[in-house]
Protein backbone atom coordinates (compact mmCIF):
# COMPACT_ATOMS: atom_id res chain seq x y z
CA UNK A 1 0.00 0.00 0.00
CA UNK A 2 1.18 3.48 -0.85
CA UNK A 3 2.26 5.54 1.71
CA UNK A 4 0.36 9.36 1.61
CA UNK A 5 1.48 12.40 0.08
CA UNK A 6 3.81 14.58 2.26
CA UNK A 7 4.69 17.78 1.57
CA UNK A 8 6.80 19.52 3.41
CA UNK A 9 6.37 23.80 4.54
CA UNK A 10 8.30 26.05 6.03
CA UNK A 11 6.51 29.70 7.08
CA UNK A 12 8.12 32.58 8.81
CA UNK A 13 5.97 35.65 10.61
CA UNK A 14 1.97 35.74 10.86
CA UNK A 15 1.83 36.59 7.39
CA UNK A 16 3.48 33.49 6.23
CA UNK A 17 1.53 31.26 8.25
CA UNK A 18 -1.65 32.21 6.79
CA UNK A 19 -0.38 31.77 3.52
CA UNK A 20 0.58 28.20 4.40
CA UNK A 21 -2.96 27.17 6.02
CA UNK A 22 -4.48 28.38 2.65
CA UNK A 23 -2.10 26.87 0.62
CA UNK A 24 -2.77 23.57 2.91
CA UNK A 25 -6.50 23.59 2.95
CA UNK A 26 -6.08 24.19 -1.00
CA UNK A 27 -3.65 20.85 -1.42
CA UNK A 28 -6.18 18.62 0.85
CA UNK A 29 -8.81 19.23 -1.40
CA UNK A 30 -6.54 17.67 -3.77
CA UNK A 31 -4.92 15.26 -2.01
CA UNK A 32 -7.61 14.26 1.06
CA UNK A 33 -4.73 12.09 2.80
CA UNK A 34 -1.77 14.36 2.61
CA UNK A 35 0.72 14.80 5.16
CA UNK A 36 1.63 18.36 6.14
CA UNK A 37 4.72 19.10 8.13
CA UNK A 38 7.41 21.49 8.69
CA UNK A 39 7.50 24.81 9.92
CA UNK A 40 4.41 27.03 10.69
CA UNK A 41 1.77 28.49 13.07
CA UNK A 42 -1.09 28.23 14.24
CA UNK A 43 -3.09 28.88 11.22
CA UNK A 44 -1.32 26.10 9.63
CA UNK A 45 -1.83 24.01 12.92
CA UNK A 46 -5.47 24.36 12.62
CA UNK A 47 -5.17 22.91 8.82
CA UNK A 48 -3.96 19.80 9.83
CA UNK A 49 -0.52 20.80 10.38
CA UNK A 50 1.98 19.12 11.95
CA UNK A 51 4.51 21.91 13.44
CA UNK A 52 8.01 20.66 14.30
CA UNK A 53 9.12 24.36 14.83
CA UNK A 54 6.32 27.61 15.75
CA UNK A 55 6.95 30.15 13.15
CA UNK A 56 7.96 32.58 15.48
CA UNK A 57 11.02 31.06 15.64
CA UNK A 58 11.91 32.28 12.16
CA UNK A 59 10.93 36.02 13.37
CA UNK A 60 13.92 38.17 13.65
CA UNK A 61 14.22 41.45 12.24
CA UNK A 62 16.98 43.57 11.95
CA UNK A 63 20.86 43.42 11.66
CA UNK A 64 21.57 43.17 15.31
CA UNK A 65 18.61 41.06 16.43
CA UNK A 66 19.74 38.52 13.32
CA UNK A 67 23.23 38.36 14.77
CA UNK A 68 22.19 37.75 18.12
CA UNK A 69 19.93 35.41 17.01
CA UNK A 70 21.77 33.06 14.36
CA UNK A 71 23.21 30.15 16.17
CA UNK A 72 20.05 29.22 17.15
CA UNK A 73 18.63 29.94 13.49
CA UNK A 74 21.59 27.94 12.23
CA UNK A 75 20.66 25.02 14.52
CA UNK A 76 16.85 25.00 13.02
CA UNK A 77 18.11 25.18 9.78
CA UNK A 78 20.29 22.34 10.15
CA UNK A 79 17.94 20.48 12.19
CA UNK A 80 15.08 20.94 10.20
CA UNK A 81 16.88 20.27 6.54
CA UNK A 82 17.93 16.71 7.82
CA UNK A 83 14.55 16.04 9.56
CA UNK A 84 12.91 16.87 6.15
CA UNK A 85 15.74 14.88 4.06
CA UNK A 86 14.73 11.59 6.38
CA UNK A 87 10.96 12.31 6.32
CA UNK A 88 10.95 12.28 2.62
CA UNK A 89 8.54 14.83 0.97
CA UNK A 90 6.93 14.63 -2.42
CA UNK A 91 7.52 18.29 -2.37
CA UNK A 92 8.94 21.50 -0.06
CA UNK A 93 7.45 24.33 -0.02
CA UNK A 94 9.28 27.38 1.54
CA UNK A 95 6.62 30.05 2.40
CA UNK A 96 8.23 33.66 1.89
CA UNK A 97 11.14 33.75 4.63
CA UNK A 98 13.88 34.09 1.92
CA UNK A 99 17.22 34.45 4.12
CA UNK A 100 16.09 31.05 5.51
CA UNK A 101 14.18 29.16 3.18
CA UNK A 102 16.12 29.43 0.30
CA UNK A 103 19.51 27.84 1.97
CA UNK A 104 17.23 24.67 2.96
CA UNK A 105 15.48 24.40 -0.21
CA UNK A 106 19.02 24.40 -2.23
CA UNK A 107 19.95 22.18 0.25
CA UNK A 108 17.13 19.73 -0.18
CA UNK A 109 17.09 20.28 -4.13
CA UNK A 110 20.37 18.86 -4.33
CA UNK A 111 19.57 15.55 -2.84
CA UNK A 112 17.01 15.47 -5.51
CA UNK A 113 13.89 17.12 -3.29
CA UNK A 114 11.51 19.47 -5.56
CA UNK A 115 11.31 22.22 -4.45
CA UNK A 116 8.79 25.40 -4.38
CA UNK A 117 9.29 28.96 -3.44
CA UNK A 118 6.01 30.46 -2.61
CA UNK A 119 6.08 34.45 -2.55
CA UNK A 120 9.23 35.62 -5.10
CA UNK A 121 10.84 38.29 -3.66
CA UNK A 122 10.73 42.23 -5.26
CA UNK A 123 13.11 41.03 -7.99
CA UNK A 124 10.59 43.64 -10.12
CA UNK A 125 12.19 46.44 -8.13
CA UNK A 126 15.35 45.56 -6.33
CA UNK A 127 18.23 43.21 -8.22
CA UNK A 128 16.51 40.90 -10.90
CA UNK A 129 20.07 39.22 -11.31
CA UNK A 130 18.69 37.44 -8.16
CA UNK A 131 16.59 34.89 -10.52
CA UNK A 132 19.01 33.27 -11.37
CA UNK A 133 20.31 32.21 -7.50
CA UNK A 134 16.74 31.85 -6.34
CA UNK A 135 16.63 29.06 -9.17
CA UNK A 136 19.52 27.06 -8.53
CA UNK A 137 17.50 27.13 -4.90
CA UNK A 138 13.43 26.11 -6.28
CA UNK A 139 12.14 24.07 -8.83
CA UNK A 140 9.79 26.66 -8.90
CA UNK A 141 8.41 29.73 -8.15
CA UNK A 142 5.17 31.35 -7.02
CA UNK A 143 4.50 34.78 -8.17
CA UNK A 144 2.21 37.32 -6.41
CA UNK A 145 2.33 40.04 -9.33
CA UNK A 146 1.99 39.60 -13.13
CA UNK A 147 4.81 41.03 -14.05
CA UNK A 148 6.88 38.89 -12.43
CA UNK A 149 7.34 34.91 -14.65
CA UNK A 150 8.88 37.24 -17.39
CA UNK A 151 11.79 38.46 -15.15
CA UNK A 152 12.57 34.46 -13.89
CA UNK A 153 12.08 33.28 -17.47
CA UNK A 154 14.66 35.54 -18.71
CA UNK A 155 16.80 33.20 -16.65
CA UNK A 156 15.44 29.42 -17.49
CA UNK A 157 13.45 30.13 -14.28
CA UNK A 158 10.46 28.16 -14.34
CA UNK A 159 7.88 30.78 -12.50
CA UNK A 160 3.91 31.03 -11.88
CA UNK A 161 1.49 34.19 -11.39
CA UNK A 162 -1.04 32.95 -8.84
CA UNK A 163 -2.29 36.48 -7.89
CA UNK A 164 -2.72 37.68 -4.32
CA UNK A 165 -4.14 36.29 -1.34
CA UNK A 166 -5.17 40.39 -0.47
CA UNK A 167 -7.19 40.40 -3.49
CA UNK A 168 -9.07 37.32 -2.70
CA UNK A 169 -10.10 38.75 1.01
CA UNK A 170 -10.25 41.89 0.16
CA UNK A 171 -14.07 42.97 -1.21
CA UNK A 172 -13.99 44.66 -4.50
CA UNK A 173 -16.54 46.90 -2.97
CA UNK A 174 -15.69 48.02 0.39
CA UNK A 175 -18.17 49.59 2.66
CA UNK A 176 -16.63 53.00 3.93
CA UNK A 177 -20.12 53.16 6.55
CA UNK A 178 -19.62 50.28 8.18
CA UNK A 179 -15.83 50.97 8.63
CA UNK A 180 -16.61 54.58 10.15
CA UNK A 181 -19.29 52.87 12.46
CA UNK A 182 -16.92 50.42 13.93
CA UNK A 183 -14.25 52.88 14.32
CA UNK A 184 -17.03 55.47 16.08
CA UNK A 185 -16.63 57.93 13.24
CA UNK A 186 -18.76 60.28 12.25
CA UNK A 187 -20.15 59.28 8.29
CA UNK A 188 -20.18 62.95 7.06
CA UNK A 189 -16.72 63.82 8.70
CA UNK A 190 -13.50 64.11 6.21
CA UNK A 191 -11.04 61.41 7.23
CA UNK A 192 -7.61 60.91 6.25
CA UNK A 193 -5.63 57.55 7.37
CA UNK A 194 -1.84 58.12 8.49
CA UNK A 195 0.32 55.27 8.27
CA UNK A 196 3.89 56.21 8.89
CA UNK A 197 4.83 52.15 8.76
CA UNK A 198 5.14 49.13 10.12
CA UNK A 199 8.72 49.32 11.25
CA UNK A 200 10.14 51.03 14.27
CA UNK A 201 12.48 52.72 11.93
CA UNK A 202 9.81 53.59 9.19
CA UNK A 203 8.33 55.42 12.17
CA UNK A 204 11.15 57.20 13.47
CA UNK A 205 11.97 58.65 9.97
CA UNK A 206 8.55 59.78 8.49
CA UNK A 207 6.15 60.06 11.86
CA UNK A 208 6.97 63.51 12.71
CA UNK A 209 6.59 64.33 8.51
CA UNK A 210 3.53 63.07 7.99
CA UNK A 211 1.70 64.33 11.13
CA UNK A 212 2.91 68.04 10.73
CA UNK A 213 1.30 67.29 7.40
CA UNK A 214 -1.79 66.26 9.19
CA UNK A 215 -1.30 69.51 11.05
CA UNK A 216 -1.50 71.90 8.30
CA UNK A 217 -4.51 69.93 6.51
CA UNK A 218 -6.43 69.92 9.93
CA UNK A 219 -6.03 73.59 10.35
CA UNK A 220 -7.53 74.14 5.96
CA UNK A 221 -10.24 71.62 7.07
CA UNK A 222 -11.58 71.66 10.59
CA UNK A 223 -13.62 68.95 10.20
CA UNK A 224 -11.11 66.33 9.50
CA UNK A 225 -10.91 63.11 11.58
CA UNK A 226 -7.25 61.41 11.42
CA UNK A 227 -7.18 57.85 12.45
CA UNK A 228 -3.67 55.97 12.80
CA UNK A 229 -3.43 52.18 12.61
CA UNK A 230 -0.34 51.08 14.51
CA UNK A 231 1.08 47.55 14.05
CA UNK A 232 1.82 46.75 17.34
CA UNK A 233 2.78 47.71 20.84
CA UNK A 234 5.93 49.45 20.06
CA UNK A 235 4.90 50.99 16.64
CA UNK A 236 1.82 52.81 19.12
CA UNK A 237 4.37 53.87 21.76
CA UNK A 238 6.56 55.07 18.54
CA UNK A 239 3.34 56.91 16.93
CA UNK A 240 1.96 58.40 20.46
CA UNK A 241 5.69 60.10 20.83
CA UNK A 242 5.80 61.52 17.27
CA UNK A 243 1.96 63.13 17.48
CA UNK A 244 1.74 66.85 18.11
CA UNK A 245 -0.04 67.73 21.52
CA UNK A 246 -2.25 70.08 19.54
CA UNK A 247 -2.99 68.14 16.55
CA UNK A 248 -6.89 67.65 17.07
CA UNK A 249 -9.40 64.71 16.20
CA UNK A 250 -6.87 62.15 16.18
CA UNK A 251 -7.70 58.43 16.99
CA UNK A 252 -4.65 56.16 17.10
CA UNK A 253 -5.58 52.02 16.57
CA UNK A 254 -4.25 49.02 17.39
CA UNK A 255 -4.02 47.26 14.19
CA UNK A 256 -7.45 47.73 11.82
CA UNK A 257 -5.06 49.49 9.09
CA UNK A 258 -7.43 47.77 6.28
CA UNK A 259 -10.65 49.19 8.35
CA UNK A 260 -9.03 52.87 8.53
CA UNK A 261 -8.04 52.99 5.44
CA UNK A 262 -11.98 51.79 3.78
CA UNK A 263 -13.26 54.41 6.64
CA UNK A 264 -11.21 57.24 4.95
CA UNK A 265 -11.23 59.75 2.00
CA UNK A 266 -7.45 59.49 1.46
CA UNK A 267 -4.48 57.54 2.80
CA UNK A 268 -1.21 58.93 3.48
CA UNK A 269 1.15 56.20 3.67
CA UNK A 270 4.64 54.87 3.89
CA UNK A 271 5.46 52.89 0.26
CA UNK A 272 5.55 49.14 0.66
CA UNK A 273 2.38 46.55 1.09
CA UNK A 274 0.37 49.38 2.68
CA UNK A 275 0.08 50.97 -0.77
CA UNK A 276 -1.35 47.59 -2.46
CA UNK A 277 -3.74 47.49 0.43
CA UNK A 278 -4.86 51.04 0.20
CA UNK A 279 -5.31 50.19 -3.59
CA UNK A 280 -7.61 47.37 -2.74
CA UNK A 281 -9.58 49.01 -0.80
CA UNK A 282 -10.16 51.84 -3.30
CA UNK A 283 -9.13 54.52 -1.61
CA UNK A 284 -6.59 57.68 -3.19
CA UNK A 285 -3.64 57.86 -1.41
CA UNK A 286 -0.49 59.75 -0.97
CA UNK A 287 3.01 57.53 -1.01
CA UNK A 288 5.86 58.91 0.66
CA UNK A 289 9.25 57.29 1.86
CA UNK A 290 12.34 58.49 3.22
CA UNK A 291 15.32 56.12 3.09
CA UNK A 292 17.97 56.39 5.70
CA UNK A 293 21.07 58.45 4.20
CA UNK A 294 23.71 55.68 3.95
CA UNK A 295 21.40 53.58 2.35
CA UNK A 296 19.94 55.74 0.11
CA UNK A 297 23.22 56.90 -1.28
CA UNK A 298 24.20 53.06 -1.86
CA UNK A 299 20.95 53.02 -3.68
CA UNK A 300 21.65 56.09 -5.86
CA UNK A 301 25.05 55.66 -6.03
CA UNK A 302 24.69 51.92 -7.62
CA UNK A 303 21.62 52.09 -9.51
CA UNK A 304 19.86 49.21 -7.41
CA UNK A 305 16.47 50.64 -7.93
CA UNK A 306 15.77 49.17 -11.15
CA UNK A 307 11.66 50.36 -11.80
CA UNK A 308 10.52 54.21 -12.51
CA UNK A 309 7.82 53.97 -10.12
CA UNK A 310 8.17 52.58 -6.05
CA UNK A 311 4.38 52.06 -5.36
CA UNK A 312 2.41 49.32 -6.42
CA UNK A 313 -0.28 51.09 -7.14
CA UNK A 314 2.08 52.65 -10.12
CA UNK A 315 4.14 49.42 -11.10
CA UNK A 316 0.78 47.08 -11.83
CA UNK A 317 -0.67 50.31 -14.04
CA UNK A 318 2.44 51.21 -15.68
CA UNK A 319 1.77 54.97 -14.84
CA UNK A 320 1.48 57.53 -12.13
CA UNK A 321 -1.72 56.99 -10.36
CA UNK A 322 -0.67 58.29 -7.10
CA UNK A 323 1.79 60.92 -6.31
CA UNK A 324 5.15 59.42 -4.57
CA UNK A 325 6.81 62.15 -2.45
CA UNK A 326 10.71 60.31 -2.17
CA UNK A 327 13.80 61.29 0.16
CA UNK A 328 13.93 65.32 -0.26
CA UNK A 329 9.98 65.76 -1.30
CA UNK A 330 8.71 63.61 1.55
CA UNK A 331 7.89 67.26 3.32
CA UNK A 332 5.44 68.33 5.39
CA UNK A 333 4.01 71.36 2.58
CA UNK A 334 4.57 68.53 -0.62
CA UNK A 335 2.24 65.96 0.94
CA UNK A 336 -0.12 68.94 2.11
CA UNK A 337 -0.44 70.01 -1.70
CA UNK A 338 -1.07 66.60 -2.57
CA UNK A 339 -3.51 65.39 -0.18
CA UNK A 340 -5.45 69.20 -0.30
CA UNK A 341 -7.35 67.87 -3.65
CA UNK A 342 -8.19 64.45 -2.26
CA UNK A 343 -9.85 65.45 0.80
CA UNK A 344 -11.54 68.37 -0.78
CA UNK A 345 -13.78 66.88 -3.27
CA UNK A 346 -14.81 63.45 -4.35
CA UNK A 347 -13.40 63.23 -7.89
CA UNK A 348 -10.09 62.39 -7.71
CA UNK A 349 -11.19 58.99 -5.83
CA UNK A 350 -14.01 58.49 -8.20
CA UNK A 351 -11.81 58.23 -11.28
CA UNK A 352 -9.15 55.93 -9.14
CA UNK A 353 -11.68 53.60 -7.95
CA UNK A 354 -12.23 52.33 -11.33
CA UNK A 355 -8.82 51.55 -12.03
CA UNK A 356 -7.96 50.39 -8.92
CA UNK A 357 -11.09 47.55 -9.35
CA UNK A 358 -9.55 46.65 -12.58
CA UNK A 359 -6.20 45.92 -11.14
CA UNK A 360 -8.01 44.41 -8.11
CA UNK A 361 -9.70 42.43 -10.68
CA UNK A 362 -6.35 41.36 -12.04
CA UNK A 363 -4.97 40.04 -8.69
CA UNK A 364 -7.94 38.39 -8.10
CA UNK A 365 -6.87 34.50 -9.20
CA UNK A 366 -7.41 32.65 -5.70
CA UNK A 367 -4.14 32.30 -4.83
CA UNK A 368 -4.47 29.07 -2.88
CA UNK A 369 -6.03 27.21 -5.26
CA UNK A 370 -3.15 28.48 -8.08
CA UNK A 371 -0.71 27.41 -5.80
CA UNK A 372 -2.33 24.27 -5.52
CA UNK A 373 -2.56 23.83 -8.87
CA UNK A 374 1.17 24.46 -9.92
CA UNK A 375 2.69 21.94 -6.79
CA UNK A 376 0.02 19.19 -8.01
CA UNK A 377 1.80 19.84 -11.53
CA UNK A 378 5.22 20.05 -9.99
CA UNK A 379 4.14 16.50 -8.56
CA UNK A 380 2.96 14.64 -11.68
CA UNK A 381 6.55 15.92 -13.30
CA UNK A 382 9.15 13.30 -13.36
CA UNK A 383 10.74 13.18 -10.11
CA UNK A 384 14.08 14.69 -10.35
CA UNK A 385 17.57 12.56 -10.13
CA UNK A 386 19.10 11.92 -6.69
Amino acid sequence: MARPLRIGLVAGETSGDQLGAGLIEALRARFPDAQFAGIGGDNMRAAGFDAWHDASELAVFGLTEVIAHLPRLLRVRRELRERVLAWKPDVFVGIDAPDFNLGVEKWLKQRGIRTVHDVSPSLWAWRQSRAAKIGQSADRVLCLFPMEPAIYAQHGVDARYIGHPLADALPLEPDRNEAREALGLPQGARVLAVLPGSRLGEIHRLAATFFAAAAKLSAALPDLHIVVPAANAACRRAIEAALPADLPNVTVLDGQAQRAMIAADAVLLASGTAALEAMLCKRPMVVAYRLAPLTHAIVRTFGLLKVQHVSLPNVLAGESLVPELLQDDCTPDKLTAALLPLLSTPEPGLILQARFRDLHLALRRDASARAADAIAELLDAPAPLA
